[in-house]
């Protein structure tokens, strides 16, 4: 997705953003930075770019003065990279006020201008906004006369960005093509950077939809016949089993042929279409009938579903197929429940 391979880190400003909830100040610098030496710009740009593995995308909403912001702000540096320092003083002022948070912490605040970025194939030019938050110790070991001494310092590990959103130059009528990442936000304090900060809505594209439409699979799976004795846990992952294989087999999802060969009974499909206008309407999502499934997207989504029989906490039995060889069945004797698995081979 990404190919950072000649991409250069043309202007970098650094603020300080405080925590407002703390009564921290926002600490505005005076001027762009300059680089001595080169080689800093080389570990800066591991430090901002590394992070950046997923391919979910996002666009900035535009609806709010909350979107306007960030998303003008941006026009103009990327109609005017000169302008970068006066826009980078809105930007921080703004993500300063949103920083209300009580488990918000302050931390430098980059804005940076970076030159042919790869992304989908499309060389354009890229906007970072990167937040460090927290510090690491360091030691630092010296010669010292004829020994050595040793003491730590606290800094920036390089290794891991904290917050950081890139904002590439492509679809700007469509809010830009933007992907993030918030490596130490949980629970309410997560929305902040993405919701309250920046303003985005997911990019309704192939990963979109793929990564929707698993999750919608997973949840029917879950939770439409957790009551529904008649239709058995083996059943239900055998079900979900049928789903993760359509998506490997298929290039493209088609509801008319994904109802056919893994719901298959008129009563299932019927249940499933109920539940996904429920799932859409729930979460707001848009969801298409036929879409090009995203093969990363697919890779990604599939590890959280999980093919596991739990039995009581003594078994976990993986399912991977043929739920004709499982049989189910009751010893009165013992007063047990108990499943059959029949193979043909000991591996």
């Amino acid at each position: 997705m990404f190919d950072y391979t000649e991409v250069g880190l043309d202007k970098i400003v650094i603020h300080h953003v405080g925590s407002k909830n703390n009564e921290e100040e926002l600490s505005l610098s005076k001027r762009e930075i300059s680089f001595k030496e080169e080689s800093i710009k080389d570990i800066l740009l591991k430090y901002f770019l590394s992070s950046f593995k997923s391919n979910a995308f996002y666009n900035f909403i535009n609806d709010d003065d909350k979107g306007e912001l960030v998303y003008n702000s941006v026009s103009r540096i990327f109609e005017d990279p000169d302008c970068i320092f006066n826009e980078s003083v809105k930007i921080a002022g703004h993500l300063y006020e949103q920083s209300s948070h009580p488990k918000i912490s302050g931390g430098e605040f980059y804005v940076v201008y970076f030159s042919n970025c790869i992304v989908d194939d499309e060389q354009s030019d890229a906007i970072g906004l990167f937040k460090s938050e927290n510090k690491d110790s360091y030691l630092k070991v010296y010669p010292k006369g004829e020994n050595f001494g040793i003491d730590h310092e606290e800094g920036i590990n390089i290794n891991k960005l904290d917050k950081g959103c890139l904002i590439f130059n492509t679809e700007k009528n469509l809010g830009y093509k933007v992907c993030i990442v918030d490596n130490i936000s949980h629970g309410d304090e997560a929305c902040y950077w993405k919701n309250d900060f920046l303003s985005l809505k997911e990019r309704e594209d192939n990963f979109y939809h793929t990564v929707n439409q698993l999750k919608m699979c997973k949840g029917f799976v879950k939770e439409a016949f957790s009551d529904n004795d008649s239709f058995s846990k083996p059943d239900r992952i055998d079900l979900l089993n049928r789903s993760v294989q359509y998506f490997n087999d298929n290039e493209e999802f088609s509801s008319t042929s994904f109802n056919e060969e893994v719901m298959e009974k008129p009563e299932l499909i019927s249940a499933f279409n109920d539940y996904k206008q429920q799932y859409v309407a729930e979460n707001d999502l848009k969801a298409e009938d036929q879409f090009e499934i995203s093969k990363n997207a697919f890779k990604g989504t599939r590890r959280y579903l999980k093919s596991v029989l739990k039995l009581d906490k003594n078994f976990h039995v993986y399912i991977h197929g043929k739920r004709e060889y499982i049989e189910k069945g009751f010893d009165e004797e013992k007063g047990l429940h108990y499943y059959q698995l029949f193979f043909e081979e000991e591996n």
